[in-house]
């Protein structure tokens, strides 16, 4: 045999192939050759064959040379090169191998070649067998030639069948294979029928050819005098090997199928864990009997006919229970929220092909806040099972919950991060969350270890907006660093807020900054709409295939009609944290500017700057800033300072050199009105600002 060498082209997915385990049972071993990398897979019964113990075999045809005699080599060599160059599928031929005791002996193989689109030979997958009582003399060789052929024939209807069969992840698969004409061929069968056991009944699922149907035979029950009625009764192959037997045993149906010209025909049952689930039938024209060969082949057909079904049962069974459970953990309706328009999208990672991966722990929320603020979330669960499922459920409803009672956005990420943290499961999360202003267009930001936020233009432009971040949810909780930087965004009228997880960015081969680059670039060529632009961007994901699953929210900001009423901004900071205090700047900034109350910004951003000092400098802990609008006979602007201390502030005067004092007297000579609360066990100092409408 021919090695061609290794080449960097990978192996295929399903390599080796992995036959029917009847192989081993007839003392068949097999093989799998991949032609571009030359490797040469073979399992235990092949090494029994070849005389060779697994450490013998480094996976190289050449190293076979040990046991095949060069003159053998080089005519098996000739056999297999003429086979693919001429387009053969398949070849076989006998030849001598030299036993570890220094004889020989007579080995007979089999081979398939598969090839690619352009048919070149890319593989080849067969089956070797020791052939020495059955070639020890000539005459017998010249005698057995032709069941030889018959054998090879047989043994060609489970290995191609059941290699076809062994890329099947469904039901429809197994019935496509079966169905289509080249399987027919590979049965050896003029027609087949195929039904399914279904609440005690058969449920024709495939027939073919087109037109070999039988009028009321789409349903029967298993009572009805019909062959694959009887087979599943009693769990026995039934072979009829003439006309005349198919007449007198069923009458009923024979006289349906006289144009199909049958002269033989072989109903197994479809048996899996003791149970029968269907039957298949295989008619033929050009038959006149069944060897006990023919037999044994065609109820492992069965067997394995019946596995592939089983298999794919399984698999849409859980396929069903984890779109099922998927779909109850995510939003089952997203809300319209007024000033936007808004996007979800979700894709299960289906492409990895494994049962229970069809779900994850990926999820979007939008959630409605008062004053005409929306919560916006993305999250991922590590794992992809139904526990990272339930886990993400739970979380998602936590999240909401915290959000809706009014808390900032780095509250509400510690507490689910500390939530998280307290489930009995080892699982953590990265989530991004942000409370959008639609008035305004501002946006606060909190990130626990996810992928930053993207904004598109109206142009189509898009970047990319570095958030700082902390732990992921759980991991924060547990090392006890539950801060969250709050950061501080504009989204102005017409632009778009990207969130996804990691399947939407990651590519294999890739790191994270090329992904991020590679999405910017295909967002900033997509269509306008942001459905139209979620729905391109979940095809993409579909095309590329990968292992993850995907979930993506897009809200773009629209202009309102008219100006709404309210308005309320809250920011939290934390004492020592200068980018924090510079965040609540921004804030005030951006409002200031948004609400229309450009005349007093000056005024405005001092006084909420000396009212958070003062916080910060006399109190332990943080303060809390927060910014609304009141309406009503006149349009204002409140600024509220909390803090966790009962002591009131005092206002006194400040020598001439003195600093310390000033701050009180500057509140109120630049507000309109301003006061202190009582809130719990702190307080808060407020101000309000009396600001034009809007025009």
């Amino acid at each position: 045999m021919v090695d061609r060498g290794a080449s960097a082209l990978s192996l295929p997915d399903d390599w080796p192939a992995h036959p029917d385990p009847i192989l081993a049972l007839n003392r068949m071993g097999s093989f799998d050759w991949d032609l571009d990398t030359g490797l040469f897979h073979m399992d235990a019964q092949a090494h029994e064959v070849f005389d060779l113990r697994p450490d013998e075999f480094d996976g190289h045809p050449a190293t076979l040379a040990v046991r095949v005699p060069p003159p053998e080599a080089y005519r098996l060599d000739g056999l297999v090169a003429q086979a693919m160059k001429d387009g053969s599928e398949n070849y076989g031929a006998y030849f001598r191998i030299r036993c570890r005791d220094g004889t020989l002996r007579w080995t007979h193989t089999q081979g398939y070649i598969r090839r690619d689109e352009t048919g070149r030979p890319r593989r080849i997958i067969g089956i070797v067998r020791d052939a020495t009582d059955e070639l020890a003399e000539s005459e017998e060789r010249r005698e057995q030639a032709a069941e030889d052929e018959a054998r090879r024939r047989q043994t060609n209807v489970v290995q191609l069948t059941t290699a076809a069969l062994a890329h099947a992840r469904t039901v429809q698969d197994v019935i496509d294979v079966l169905k289509d004409t080249h399987g027919l061929t590979h049965l050896g069968a003029t027609s087949l029928v195929m039904g399914l056991v279904e609440a005690g009944r058969i449920r024709l699922v495939a027939e073919g050819p087109a037109g070999s149907f039988v009028p009321g035979t789409l349903v029967t029950r298993i009572d009805e005098p019909y062959p694959m009625s009887e087979v599943v009764r009693t769990l026995t192959p039934r072979f009829i090997e003439s006309p005349e037997e198919f007449a007198a045993r069923y009458p009923i149906l024979w006289p349906h199928i006289t144009d199909l010209n049958i002269t033989a025909a072989a109903y197994l049952p479809l048996i899996a864990q003791a149970r029968p689930i269907g039957a298949i039938g295989l008619l033929y024209s050009d038959r006149d009997g069944f060897s006990t060969e023919d037999r044994n082949v065609l109820v492992a057909l069965g067997s394995s006919i019946a596995q592939s079904l089983q298999r794919a049962m399984f698999y849409e069974q859980e396929k069903d229970l984890a779109t099922g459970l998927q779909q109850a953990m995510l939003p089952r309706t997203i809300p319209s929220v007024p000033g936007a328009d808004v996007a979800v999208r979700y894709r299960a990672a289906g492409a990895a092909g494994a049962l229970g991966r069809d779900i994850g722990g990926d999820w979007y929320d939008l959630i409605p806040l008062p004053g005409g603020r929306v919560g916006a979330v993305i999250g991922d669960v590590q794992g992809h099972d139904t526990h990272a499922a339930a886990v993400m459920g739970q979380l998602r409803i936590v999240l909401r919950a915290y959000a809706a009672e009014g808390h900032t956005p780095a509250t509400v990420m510690a507490r689910a991060s500390v939530f998280l943290h307290e489930l009995d499961t080892d699982r953590f999360a990265t989530c991004l969350y942000a409370e959008a202003d639609l008035s305004t267009g501002v946006v606060q930001v909190v990130r626990a270890g996810h992928i930053d936020p993207l904004i598109r233009e109206p142009g189509g432009a898009c970047r990319r907006v570095p958030v700082e971040g902390g732990l992921p949810l759980g991991l924060s909780a547990e090392f006890g660093r539950l801060e969250y930087p709050v950061s501080t965004l504009e989204l102005d009228a017409d632009h778009t807020l990207l969130l996804c997880t990691d399947g939407l960015v990651e590519q294999p081969g890739a790191d994270l900054d090329d992904g991020m680059h590679t999405l910017t670039a295909l967002i900033a060529t997509g269509p306008d709409d942001v459905r139209d632009l979620a729905d391109r961007l979940i095809d993409v994901a579909d095309e590329r295939g990968g292992d993850d699953d995907v979930a993506l929210l897009l809200l773009r900001r629209r202009l309102l009609d008219a100006a709404q009423p309210g308005g309320r901004l809250q920011q939290h900071v934390a004492p020592g944290d200068p980018e924090a205090l510079t965040g609540a700047r921004h804030m005030i900034r951006a409002a200031v500017r948004a609400w229309g109350a450009a005349e007093r910004a000056d005024e405005i951003e001092l006084v909420a700057d000396e009212l958070i000092t003062n916080a910060l400098m006399h109190t332990e802990g943080s303060a809390i800033v927060t910014l609304r609008v009141l309406t009503g006979s006149e349009r204002r602007l409140r600024v509220e300072v909390e803090d966790s201390s009962s002591a009131l502030p005092r206002r006194r005067e400040a020598g001439e050199s003195g600093v310390s004092g000033r701050g009180l007297l500057l509140v109120d000579l630049l507000t309109d009105v301003w006061g202190v609360e009582a809130r719990g066990g702190g307080k808060a100092v407020w101000c309000e600002f009396v600001v034009p409408e809007r025009t």
